[in-house]
C-alpha cells in the first residue's frame, strides 16, 4: 500500500485528529471499495422460522403468554442473545459518535452510512427471531431495551478518533466471536445459521478496521502503538452499560461463550499478531513504552484466563461427578 502525506514520518506532535482523519481518507476509500466488493447483502426475513410464530397476549383474543418451555433455545443461549441484541439495539448511538469523530463527507461518510445500515439488520433479525420462536420474554426484552437505550451511550474512546479506530478493530471482532460461540450453544440451528451470517458481517467489519490501524501505524506510529494499549488495557464490550450486564457476563464466561481465554486467544492476539504490533521497530520513547507495557498487559491476561481455565475445568469435573452420583 503506498501512503502519501507530507507528514508521513513525521513526529507525533505533528500529528493531531484531524489530519490523521485526511491523511487516512485515501485508505478509507480503498478498504470501503474492498468491502463492497465482497460484502453480500441478504434478507434479515429469510432467516427467521416465521412457521413457528404466534400471538402474545394483547390486542389478539388467541394470544398465547410466554413461556420458557415454547423455545429450543438453550438458558446460556438466551442469556447471550438478549446481551447481543441489546448491545446491537444502541446503533443510534454507535452511530452519532462515529459520524461524529470520522464525518459524515467522502469516504468516511460513505463508511459510516454503510456501517450503520449493515449493522441495522443485524438487531431486526435477531429482535425477529427471539419473538418469533419465542426465545425469550417479550415484555422483559423491551422492558430491558427501553431500559438500556433510555441510559444512553458514551464510548470509552469518543475523545480519539485514533482511539476509535483501535477499539473498533478489536470490539468488532469480539462480537463476532460472540455471536458465533452464541449460535453453537443456542442448541438451535436456525438460530446458530442466522447468527453465523451475523458474524460474516462483523469480520468484514473487523478486517476494515484492522487495515485502517496498519495504515495509522505506518503514519504514526508511536500514537497509534500509545491508542492501541490504552484500548487493550481498558477494553470494555460496548453493552457493558446494560441492565445486568456483569450477571450476564459471568453466565457466559463459564457457558464459555465469552470470556478471559476466549478474549485473549481470539480476539486480542489474532489482531496483534496479524499486524506484528509487538514486533513493530523504530518508535520513539513513548511508543517503546506503550509497546512494552502492552506485551506486559498480554502476558498477565493469559495468567489470569489460565486461572479461570484451570476454575473452569474444575466446575466441570465437580457437575460430572454429580451427574453420576
Amino acid at each position: 500500500m503506498s501512503l502519501t502525506s507530507p507528514l508521513l514520518g513525521s513526529p507525533s506532535s505533528d500529528w493531531t485528529d484531524a489530519r490523521l482523519l485526511y491523511a487516512l481518507e485515501e485508505v478509507v476509500e480503498k478498504e470501503l471499495n474492498r468491502h463492497l466488493k465482497v460484502a453480500k447483502d441478504w434478507m434479515p426475513h429469510e432467516y427467521v422460522p416465521w412457521s413457528d410464530a404466534r400471538n402474545f397476549p394483547g390486542l389478539f383474543e388467541d394470544g398465547e403468554p410466554w413461556e420458557k418451555q415454547q423455545s429450543k433455545v438453550s438458558e446460556i443461549g438466551r442469556i447471550a442473545l438478549v446481551v447481543n441484541l441489546l448491545t446491537e439495539d444502541n446503533l443510534p448511538s454507535y452511530h452519532h459518535e462515529i459520524a461524529t469523530l470520522f464525518g459524515r463527507d467522502g469516504a468516511w461518510g460513505t463508511w459510516v452510512h454503510r456501517w450503520t445500515a449493515e449493522e441495522g439488520r443485524h438487531g431486526i433479525v435477531m429482535r425477529d427471531y427471539l419473538l418469533a420462536s419465542r426465545a425469550v420474554d417479550p415484555d422483559k426484552l423491551e422492558e430491558f431495551r427501553m431500559s438500556h437505550m433510555g441510559e444512553g451511550f458514551e464510548s470509552d474512546n469518543r475523545h480519539s478518533m485514533l482511539h476509535t479506530v483501535a477499539y473498533v478493530a478489536f470490539q468488532e471482532l469480539a462480537t463476532r466471536v460472540s455471536h458465533r460461540n452464541t449460535g453453537h450453544h443456542s442448541g438451535d440451528p436456525v438460530c446458530d445459521r442466522m447468527l453465523a451470517r451475523i458474524a460474516t458481517d462483523e469480520n468484514l467489519h473487523m478486517i476494515f478496521y484492522r487495515n485502517l490501524l496498519k495504515a495509522a501505524f505506518e503514519f504514526a506510529p508511536d500514537l497509534t502503538m500509545q491508542a492501541v494499549r490504552d484500548v487493550v488495557v481498558n477494553f470494555r464490550m460496548p453493552g457493558h452499560g446494560m441492565p445486568g450486564f456483569e450477571r450476564a457476563a459471568a453466565q457466559m464466561a463459564i457457558g464459555e461463550v465469552y470470556n478471559l481465554r476466549i478474549h485473549h486467544d481470539d480476539v486480542l492476539a489474532p489482531v496483534i499478531r496479524f499486524l506484528k504490533i509487538m514486533e513493530i521497530d523504530g518508535l520513539g520513547p513513548e511508543g517503546m513504552k506503550a509497546q512494552e507495557e502492552l506485551g506486559l498487559y498480554l502476558g498477565g491476561l493469559d495468567a489470569e484466563a489460565r486461572k479461570f481455565d484451570e476454575k473452569l475445568a474444575a466446575r466441570k469435573a465437580r457437575m460430572a461427578a454429580r451427574g453420576k452420583a
